[in-house]
């Protein structure tokens, strides 16, 4: 078993389920949706994105690009959650119409972890032994 590939493994389904944990609830209800969960979900595509810069192939080249892409999606919500919350409604709280935005944002994100997935899945499958 080669550890490196584990850790690789495990970080790309970590960012995936934690993405699909903050983004699953109802699309405007701020409270199906935590600013923590959101915060791990950065924080742990950031770490996939760091593990993906060493694979020098194209399939790794496509797993960076997608992980870029996951990351300003996640990134940008953030933002928009912190614009929201503290910026636009003067302190009283992150409003529907803005948490949909945010829910929005993490689901590009989602997207482009799924198919990060489906590219280390169908690479797994192409390993020869």
């Amino acid at each position: 078993m080669n550890l490196e590939k584990v850790i690789f493994g495990f970080f790309i389904v970590l960012a995936a389920t934690l993405n699909f944990g903050f983004f699953i609830g109802d699309l405007d209800n701020p409270i199906h949706h935590d600013v923590y969960e959101l915060f791990a979900a950065i924080v742990v595509n950031l770490i996939a994105t760091v593990l993906k810069f060493g694979d020098r192939t194209h399939i790794g080249a496509i797993h960076l690009s997608t992980s870029l892409v996951a990351d300003l999606q996640l990134i940008a919500a953030a933002l928009v959650w912190g614009y929201g919350a503290h910026v636009a409604s003067a302190g009283a709280g992150i409003t529907p119409e803005m948490t949909a935005k945010v829910v929005s944002l993490s689901g590009g994100a989602l997207f482009a972890n799924i198919v990060s997935m489906v590219i280390l899945i169908a690479e797994t499958i192409m390993q020869k032994r």
